[in-house]
Formats: C-alpha cells, sequence, structure tokens
C-alpha cells in the first residue's frame, strides 16, 4: 500500500546506494533533441551530491526524504525561464514548475530586477506602518477582480489563504460547517487539513472539525460523465446521449450534492470551497454548469461560495485571468498563492467589503504577510503577465499540447484521458480503457523516471497517484511542447516494450 504525496511515494535507499547505481544506469538511446537554449548557468563548486543526501536523511525531517522525487533525485543548482540545471550542468525542461508555482519563469529577470531594487530599499517593517509597495500591489490586484471583490488580506502561503478563509466563512455567516470536492487538496495546516479530500495528507488527530465532502463531479472516472461535459480542447473518451445545452451527469453530481446537503450538515452553512480545477487532485475537470448551480445551492443556505485560485489563477487556464470566469460565478471570497509572487513565498485572500468587516470583530496578524519585499515581486508579476502575454502562451501552447497528447491517448491504451485548460493540464494514466482502473504505482514510476532521464520534470497527482500533472512555468514554447510529446511517447513505447 502506497500513500502518495503529489503522486508519489518511495522507500529512501541510502545516499551512496543511489549514487552507486546512477553511475550503473545506461542512459536511454534515441532520445529525441532538446531545444536550444542560450543562456549557460554558472558552474556549480557547492557540495557534493552524497553529502547533501547525508544531510537530507539526518538533519532535514523524514518528511523531505518521503516527499522527494525519482530514484535518483534531481540536484537542482540553477534555474532560467523553462529550464532547470543539475549540478553536473545537466539541462531539464520543467514542465512542473514547482508544484505549479513558477508563473512567469524562473528567475525573470523583471522579477529579479524588481526584487533587487525593493531590497536595497526596504525588507520590512509589517501592517503598523504604511508603505507604498503594498498599496500599490493591492490596488493592482483588486483591478483584476470584479465587484465586489475588492478587499485583499496578503498571507505567506495558500494554506494561510485557505485557513483565513474558513474563518472569515464562519465570522460571517454564523454558521460553521464547509463541504469541499472529494479528491481536492486546500493545504496542510491542522484547519485546512479538513478541506482536503486526499487520505495521503490526512492525519489521525481531530481536524478540520466542521467540514464534509461531497462527490466531485469527475466526468472521466466518476460514475457519469459523457462526451461534451467539461469546458476543455479535449473530452472524455465516454459516450453520452445528451441533447445540446442538457448534461445528464451534471444533474446527477448536482443530485449528490443536494444529497449532501440533505443529509451531512445543518440547514445552515458557513461554505463551499472548490478548485475551478482540482490541481493535486490531477486536473480533474467539472461539468460546465456545475458550480454554478452549486453556488446557487450553498447560498440559498446562507453559506459564502469560496474559489480556491492556488493552482489556477494568474492566466494559468488561458481563457480566462481567473478559473472562476471559465465557470461563470463570481465567488464571494477567492484564495490564492503559488503563481502570485513567481516562487517567492506569498498568498492572498480577495473578499468583498462585508465579509471583510466582520472579520473585523478580533485582531488578526500576518507578520510576514504583504511584506515590502513579496509586494514588489508580485506587482512585477503582474506587469509580466501582461508584457509577455503569458495567458495567450497558456491558450495556444496548453491548447496545442493537449490536442496532440489526446492523439497519443488514441494511440495507447494505458492513457485514459487528457483534460486541462491552458497550462494545467492532466494525462490520466489507466490499466485500459474500458475498467479505468488507475494504472499501478510501480507503472507510474516507471514511466516518471524514464521522462526525467530524458530531460523532462512533470509531476503526479491524483487521489491514487495515477495522473501526471503538466504545469509549466508559462513562457514555454511550441518547440518545447514538441519535444515533451516525443519524450512522453519515446517513454510509454519504452514502457509498452519491458510490457
Amino acid at each position: 500500500h502506497h500513500v502518495t504525496f503529489l503522486g508519489f511515494s518511495q522507500t529512501p535507499e541510502s545516499a551512496t546506494s543511489q549514487i552507486a547505481k546512477s553511475a550503473l544506469r545506461s542512459p536511454p538511446t534515441d532520445v529525441p533533441e532538446m531545444p536550444p537554449c542560450s543562456f549557460s548557468p554558472e558552474e556549480y563548486k557547492g557540495m557534493s551530491k552524497a553529502r547533501m543526501m547525508e544531510i537530507r536523511q539526518q538533519n532535514c525531517s523524514p518528511m523531505t526524504m518521503k516527499v522527494t522525487y525519482y530514484k535518483e533525485p534531481v540536484f537542482i543548482h540553477q534555474g532560467y525561464m523553462q529550464w532547470l540545471w543539475d549540478v553536473d550542468g545537466r539541462r531539464y525542461l520543467d514542465l512542473f514548475a514547482g508544484v505549479a508555482t513558477v508563473s512567469v519563469g524562473h528567475c525573470h529577470p523583471k522579477v529579479r530586477a524588481a526584487a533587487e531594487q525593493q531590497m536595497k530599499k526596504l525588507w520590512h517593517t509589517t501592517n503598523i506602518y504604511v508603505y507604498p509597495t503594498l498599496h500599490e500591489y493591492c490596488e493592482k490586484l483588486v483591478s483584476y477582480f470584479p465587484d465586489p471583490l475588492k478587499v485583499i488580506y496578503l498571507t505567506n502561503s495558500g494554506s494561510e489563504a485557505n485557513d483565513l478563509a474558513m474563518l472569515m466563512a464562519r465570522l460571517h455567516t454564523g454558521n460553521y460547517d464547509i463541504i469541499t470536492l472529494r479528491g481536492s487538496y486546500h493545504g496542510g495546516s491542522p484547519q485546512a487539513m479538513g478541506l482536503t479530500s486526499n487520505a495521503a495528507y490526512k492525519y489521525p488527530i481531530a481536524n478540520g472539525l466542521g467540514c464534509t465532502n461531497t462527490m466531485c463531479p469527475d466526468v472521466f472516472r466518476g460514475p457519469w460523465g459523457g462526451s461534451h461535459c467539461r469546458d476543455s480542447p479535449v473530452q472524455t473518451t465516454r459516450e453520452c446521449s445528451c441533447a445540446q445545452g442538457i448534461c445528464m451527469a451534471n444533474e446527477q453530481y448536482i443530485g449528490q450534492l443536494q444529497e449532501t446537503l440533505a443529509t451531512s450538515v445543518p440547514t445552515r452553512i458557513a461554505a463551499f470551497f472548490g478548485e475551478p480545477i482540482q490541481g493535486v487532485g490531477g486536473a480533474v475537470q467539472y461539468p460546465k454548469n456545475y458550480l454554478k448551480q452549486a453556488y446557487k445551492l450553498v447560498r440559498e443556505r446562507g453559506g459564502i461560495c469560496i474559489a480556491d485560485e492556488v493552482q489556477t489563477g494568474f492566466g494559468r487556464t488561458g481563457s480566462h485571468f481567473w478559473g472562476f470566469q471559465g465557470h461563470d460565478v463570481i465567488p464571494d471570497m477567492v484564495t490564492m498563492a503559488k503563481g502570485i509572487g513567481n516562487g517567492f513565498p506569498m498568498g492572498a485572500v480577495v473578499t468583498t467589503p462585508e465579509i471583510a468587516a466582520s472579520f473585523a470583530k478580533g485582531i488578526h496578524f500576518n507578520t510576514f504577510g504583504g511584506n515590502p519585499v513579496a509586494c514588489a515581486v508580485a506587482s512585477s508579476v503582474l506587469d509580466i503577465i501582461k508584457e509577455d502575454g503569458t495567458q495567450k502562451v497558456s491558450l495556444d501552447v496548453g491548447s496545442y499540447l493537449m490536442v496532440e497528447l489526446a492523439k497519443l491517448r488514441d494511440k495507447y491504451e494505458i492513457i485514459g484521458d487528457v483534460r486541462g485548460k491552458g497550462l494545467q493540464i492532466g494525462v490520466e494514466m489507466v490499466k485500459d480503457k474500458v475498467s479505468r482502473d488507475p494504472l499501478s504505482h510501480q507503472d507510474m514510476v516507471e514511466i516518471f523516471e524514464d521522462v526525467k532521464d530524458m530531460g523532462v520534470l512533470i509531476g503526479k497527482g491524483g487521489v491514487y497517484g495515477q495522473t501526471f500533472r503538466i504545469k509549466p512555468p508559462m513562457c514555454i514554447t511550441k518547440e518545447d511542447a514538441d519535444f515533451f510529446l516525443a519524450v512522453f511517447n519515446k517513454s510509454i513505447q519504452n514502457y509498452m516494450e519491458r510490457r
């Protein structure tokens, strides 16, 4: 039995045996050619790999080893835009962006310049004083939201933002119960753990009291689905006979939510949390009108609707700046982190003046939230998304990648589903298309390792660790996409040959 963190688990081997093995392992033959890159990284002159592994095993929490990707870990030394280099100078195409976090590119020159400029002036004061960067950023960020979402509280992470959203929702409504979707991920703090509906992230302690989950309207893996349910360039291979504008699957999943509301919570609730597209859950998408109808049901019961944009925000879905806009809804509260700072620790809660007012009943203080450096970095990220046409890159390259991946799905029995929007992509692996049973952990690992050995870093997710996650920095090119497609195709071929 494997617990899959970010879709991955392993028994850590000793550092020495790992390095001995890496010497034995022969490089794969006829590997697709990586696109050129004009940037030259600095030569690495630091600590040896063996010493790093010793320290990782002795002085870092065992959790650090537990979440380490790959049998032979990747020792990252430097990054530039969509590229990463290891300590041996080997280059990788990064299609996971530090878990969907590097939004505009590793060490983007303009973000770096903004951070350097701010560091010369002021690092830290907290909200007890008034400093320009906070106000410049808040004004800029709210301009991306429709009314009445105009009040911001800045944090340092997504878990912090979701913790705060839970607190605000409960204070504002006077109710306690919160509903989330199965397979969701909303953070790992003791409170947010209750929102997160994935056993791997749960601990056997009292956590997230008042949190209830409902069936995830997953049109590929769930009991209902069809051939035009979701807002994606690629639909599932499931058949349906729904007339235009009607979705039986959606009606069934809304029925499940109604049953949860009728049986598992009081008649008045505090909130509903939903990712516009599930992230850790494996880029799971819902039927087109699901969120719209869910929001209506929740609001009828006094609850507020919260969109968790930690992974979908800042143009990643391509068609819109925020994931919720693709569902044609306006939430009462939006939480975000990850891409907000291109890798700089930061998060935010954006809500209405009324909800924000009820939060002021007590005092909540966040020492580092909205610090001057974070605000300067995040502000430059918003500028770059505009200047570099980042959202359009997401739409164009992401749509191209999904359509091409769907051709591989049609070619191979073990690729069950390709889905997503923009550069938030999931490729769900199965034993066969009829049963849709998840591909085994061991088989996933084989393909995953092979892709890395050919120079591409991707992620994994899904409740059963069965989905490859593609969430690159939003500066990748069509050439990069073609390179990955060749690598992924080759890794599946290699897997089939071994079988």
